[in-house]
């Protein structure tokens, strides 16, 4: 045995273990790690204000702390807003349940020849065995749902306290990384941080932009509808749909269709049917464009970069990828060399003039086969004989 294979073999099996307890390690601080991402560009987003609230005087922590309060105080109101308006809308349900269930079974009945009356319809559901499941299973999973609770609670505030620190601690962790770098490559780490600021910006305005148009129509709708609390429900449904990925338009909808529900059954398929329409015209028509302009990526890449995003990390995923794809790609743009581009029609998107001559040559030759290249057989006229040909 070479007396070098039992360090390569030890020293390979010390590379697998550390390459096991990395991996180990990662999966278990994948979590944490997806909380501080969210929270530096929670962090960038807020970048502006607290810079501007700097720039006169105040100190950044103070400053961080009264835009943290201002969005705190808002989603708080908001949330009790809606709290409200939900119990009340629950319990007139609730109450006006038998009705509705009375003209459903009326409709059953007309339609198709049956005699079903509420009294049955209530007994075979209270005493099915789907619902006594149900019940046992929700019952021993009340401690399941706290659970999940309690930790996203715990996140939110991991999430909340990491972004303070980001954006209070801008300047100094700015320091802290530059230290550590020549002066050209800090000159580039503090352009890419600049540019990650702008284009989080721009992505949170198209975001605000496209909630504030989904909440006029759905508002117009909800008007014509008569249906109650039409401002509310539509701030809810601008905001939901736009800053929740994936799931946001689904619980945006939901909330409209059960108010709807309450005034007329027909009225909640009337939101269903607007909302999903509405919903086909964002995606292929506003959205691409609105994003495009604010943080300038082509559409398709806009797209693709939501599509990646939430493969790789879900909803967070979907929710950051517009962002860091636009920064990277304005970061990039920097260091790529471009040049002029060729006065060349295949690349200005025009026909080739030279297509059209030869289109016309081909058709000269087919009237006339005996006329030679460049030479086109003319009608005749009074001054020439019938067998004369000009030549051109």
């Amino acid at each position: 045995m070479p007396r070098w294979l039992p360090r390569a073999m030890v020293l390979a099996l010390a590379l697998y273990a550390c390459f096991q307890l990395g991996s180990w390690a990662f999966h278990q601080l994948i979590g944490l790690l997806i909380n501080v991402l969210i929270a530096f560009f929670l962090a960038l987003a807020i970048e502006p204000a607290v810079g501007r609230m700097a720039a006169r005087g105040m100190r950044r922590g103070l400053a961080t702390f009264l835009v943290f309060f201002a969005v705190l105080i808002a989603s708080a109101g908001f949330v009790v807003l809606l709290g409200s308006m939900l119990a009340g809308q629950i319990v007139d349900m609730v109450e006006d349940f038998p009705k509705y269930l009375d003209s459903v079974i009326r409709w059953i009945n007309d339609t198709f020849h049956t005699e079903l009356s509420r009294v049955e319809v209530q007994d075979s559901l209270l005493r099915s065995d789907w619902l006594r499941k149900y019940v046992q299973n929700s019952a021993s999973g009340v401690l399941d749902v706290s659970a999940t609770v309690l930790g996203g609670l715990f996140k939110l505030l991991t999430i909340f306290l990491f972004s303070f620190y980001f954006a209070a601690d801008g300047p100094r962790l700015r320091r802290a990384l530059c230290s550590v770098l020549p002066p050209a490559k800090q000159t580039e780490v503090l352009r890419a941080w600049e540019i990650a600021v702008d284009k989080t910006g721009g992505y949170l305005y198209s975001r605000g932009l496209m909630a504030l148009i989904s909440g006029i129509a759905h508002y117009i709708l909800l008007e014509i509808l008569e249906v109650p609390y039409a401002p509310a429900l539509a701030v809810w449904v601008g905001l939901v749909s736009q800053f929740i990925p994936t799931i946001g338009t689904y619980l945006a909808g939901a909330l409209p269709m059960l108010i709807a529900f309450t005034i007329d059954p027909w009225y909640a398929l009337w939101v269903l049917g607007f909302v999903v329409v509405y919903q086909q015209f964002e995606n292929y028509v506003l959205q691409p464009k609105l994003t495009a302009k604010t943080v300038d990526i082509h559409p398709a890449v806009a797209f693709g970069s939501v599509v990646a995003g939430t493969a790789l990390l879900g909803a967070v995923g979907a929710l950051i990828a517009i962002p860091a794809v636009a920064t990277l790609q304005a970061f990039l743009g920097a260091y790529v060399r471009r040049y002029d581009v060729t006065d060349d029609p295949r690349v200005q998107g025009h026909h080739r003039p030279r297509a059209g001559r030869a289109l016309a040559r081909m058709r000269r030759l087919l009237r006339d086969p005996a006329a030679p290249a460049g030479t086109a057989a003319v009608p005749e006229t009074a001054d020439s004989g019938p067998n004369e040909a000009q030549q051109t």
